[in-house]
């Protein structure tokens, strides 16, 4: 499901601007690439908050309709307000159907519970990374990459090469060199926290052990000399 969004052009720009325009439950924006200039554009706030829960919406070719006229774009850049869930400002990027471009795509970790090292193994899975970055023409571009963690025994390590990706997209990191085959998810064994009954035992037991330990002599100083403070 395409996702849409309507903008107007803008010719009033700078901060004062801006502000008036969130004053007025607008958000400022720019549009970009493809060669030509980057044009400046204002959308309604409620249009984009209604996306901001959907993951499509980071990772996928969105419909600009500027004025009456529809540009595919991605989304590359949300400013948002440090204390409230406004959006302050919005990047987009033009794209051209026939260049790739560079996406972090979600990764889906799956069947987790049923994984040996977590159901037989006394285990537990971390998700050492949670996106990756692809290379692929725009209308090949994933909504997400599944990580199978069915087969994960204690101590696997699955790695961005052991990653199923469709044949039209790439893990850029891979294109760098074997060095760059990062972990995505690994098994290992679990940490075994104290029980707080026990920390106690052991923090009360600890001056106890000191007091009964034997002192030690003071060391003689040499040639004979009395013995050292």
């Amino acid at each position: 499901m395409s996702i849409l969004l309507n903008a107007e052009v803008r010719t009033d720009t700078g901060k004062g601007a801006s502000r008036r325009l969130r004053h007025a439950n607008k958000l400022p924006a720019i549009l970009y690439g493809k060669g030509i200039d980057p044009v400046n554009l204002t959308l309604l706030q409620k249009d984009v908050q209604h996306e901001l829960d959907n993951e499509s919406f980071y990772t996928q070719i969105i419909e600009l309709n500027v004025d009456g006229k529809k540009e595919e774009v991605l989304l590359r850049d949300l400013q948002h307000h440090p204390a409230r869930m406004d959006i302050l400002h919005i990047d987009f990027q033009r794209v051209d159907a026939k260049k790739v471009v560079h996406v972090h795509i979600p990764l889906h970790f799956v069947n987790e519970d049923v994984a040996p090292g977590v159901k037989t193994e006394g285990g537990a899975i971390s998700h050492v990374i949670t996106d990756v970055e692809v290379e692929c023409l725009p209308k090949d571009l994933p909504e997400y990459i599944e990580v199978d963690l069915s087969d994960l025994h204690l101590n696997d390590i699955i790695h961005l090469s052991d990653l199923k990706m469709p044949s039209s997209v790439e893990v850029l990191a891979l294109k760098q060199g074997e060095e760059y085959d990062t972990a995505v998810a690994s098994c290992h064994v679990r940490k075994v926290v104290a029980e707080p009954e026990e920390a106690v035992e052991a923090a009360e037991a600890a001056p106890e052990e000191a007091a009964e330990a034997p002192a030690e002599e003071p060391q003689a100083k040499e040639e004979g000399g009395e013995a050292e403070e």
